[in-house]
């Protein structure tokens, strides 16, 4: 059992006077979540912090914690999961590792108890109840389609994966030991009680996950108990440990996370290549030749300050180009994010309603899950190869595998296999045509015959990406 400390249950002045402010607002917020549109879904999930507010105080620089006191609020969170829900979930064939993690905190290290191979309910519930084990349900929005909703809308919302794990933890017991992750962190609590403690990085918005010394972290910052219907967010690089305290039969909570690998240093390593390789064609500095032998160097000291001056000129031209690309990110999100929420696995999204013809009135779908890209032609292996426009979407991803781990969309180089179109370079103008308006006729499309338009707009018809109205 881990030690209280001398404040248990207390909380930092600047989040006990938060956490007050919430409570008086809460009796005007909805109850339940809003799932009109994805800026709808994550206002009613902070609720009654205001969107403006905690992206200017709290996101990337200090926690939240909301404590609502609302039973219909703490009525929807426990149905988006709880411990009576493993039984039948275990029937379905879950495996230790995969799906399932059983661990404790002993001695402030992390044990982790798993068996072999598939999971049984009553060996589960065995090392929860006598090992007192904390159970780590890995990516329930696989099982949970209310976790689905949340999380598909997240990702539209933040235009990054986000995953979610669910911790059930016994009373008087520990899961993991004090550690901080790589990613924003949002708690919702579903079932009993959780005491956190928060204390100050020591590596501010992390890049990774590590554990840390209860000798190294000191005093916590933040220390509370959470109750079902509320929220706490804290950034990447936050240090935080949770117990189940005694009198609680035990605690469940999911944590929401999002924003791993998706800094402004991860969207440069991806978008300098393009960069260089568009400046090159125009600036004849860029394509002479290194020194003789400097890829032989052990000292290449002499070389920085002719670096130096090659990444200004390439901060000259980034000031007057009007896109840059970032192709790499962008398509590894839309490969590996969560499809719609449909009510029914994306597999059976098919085309409804008219055909598109010349005359047809036709509007854009799943705006939030498809991205527009120009890129060399993949398959065209010639030497010069065509820039051609890519259309890349999320309609047909499986929810299955989101966020396991296991790239079953890799192709045989190891990038993301996305699904798509594929189009000549002069179709560019009249797809940021449908993108940008609410509704078009495939007349006015900005293309130079009627077979175009209407071979395009099929095209985007078949793929479920367009209706005809």
């Amino acid at each position: 059992m881990p030690k209280k400390g001398g404040k248990h249950a207390e909380m930092g002045k600047e989040t006990q006077t938060q956490c007050k402010r919430a409570k008086l607002e809460a009796a005007c917020s909805p109850s339940v979540l809003s799932f009109e549109n994805p800026d709808s879904l994550f206002g009613s999930l902070i609720s009654p912090i205001k969107e403006e507010v905690f992206f200017k105080e709290y996101w990337e620089q200090k926690p939240l914690l909301v404590q609502r006191n609302d039973p219909l609020v703490a009525a929807y969170y426990l149905s988006l999961f709880q411990l009576s829900d493993l039984k039948e979930l275990c029937s379905q064939g879950l495996y230790y590792g995969r799906d399932v993690n059983i661990c404790r905190c002993v001695n402030g290290k992390k044990k982790v108890l798993n068996k072999e191979g598939k999971v049984n309910y009553m060996q589960l519930k065995k090392d929860f109840d006598q090992k007192k084990a904390t159970i780590q349900f890995h990516q329930p929005q696989r099982f949970k389609e209310e976790l689905w909703k949340i999380q598909e809308k997240l990702e539209c919302y933040f235009g990054s994966l986000v995953g979610s794990n669910v911790y059930i933890t016994p009373q008087g017991s520990q899961g993991l030991p004090p550690h901080y992750d790589d990613v924003e962190v949002f708690i919702l609590q579903l079932e009993g009680e959780k005491h956190w403690r928060l204390y100050k990085p020591t590596v501010p918005l992390a890049r990774e996950y590590n554990v840390e010394s209860e000798d190294r972290i000191g005093n916590p910052t933040h220390e509370f108990i959470l109750k079902p219907g509320d929220l706490l967010y804290f950034p990447r690089g936050t240090i935080h440990q949770a117990d189940t305290p005694l009198g609680t039969s035990h605690s469940t909570h999911v944590t929401i996370s999002t924003y791993q690998n998706n800094s402004w240093g991860d969207f440069l390593l991806d978008a300098i290549p393009g960069l260089v390789f568009d400046t090159a064609k125009d600036d004849v500095v860029l394509r002479t030749s290194i020194p003789r032998q400097l890829l032989m160097q052990v000292n290449t000291a002499d070389s920085t300050k002719k670096l130096s001056s090659l990444l200004r000129r390439l901060a000259d031209h980034l000031d007057h180009t009007r896109e840059l690309r970032s192709s790499d990110m962008k398509k590894d999100f839309i490969a590996h994010r969560l499809p719609p929420c449909l009510g029914c696995d994306s597999d059976s999204l098919t085309p409804g309603g008219k055909l598109p013809k010349i005359d047809s009135k036709i509007r854009l779908q799943f705006r939030d899950h498809t991205l527009i890209s120009v890129e060399p032609d993949q398959e065209n292996a010639d030497e010069i190869r065509r820039e051609m426009v890519y259309v890349y979407h999320s309609l047909r991803n499986r929810r299955d595998t989101h966020m396991m781990g296991t790239d079953d969309t890799a192709s045989e180089d190891g990038t993301a296999q996305t699904h798509g179109l594929r189009f000549p370079l002069s179709y560019l103008e009249a797809l940021k045509q449908i993108w940008s308006s609410s509704t078009v006729h495939v007349k006015e499309l900005n293309l130079t015959s009627d077979e175009e338009k209407e071979n395009l707009a099929l095209s985007l018809w078949s793929e479920c990406l367009i209706e005809v109205l």
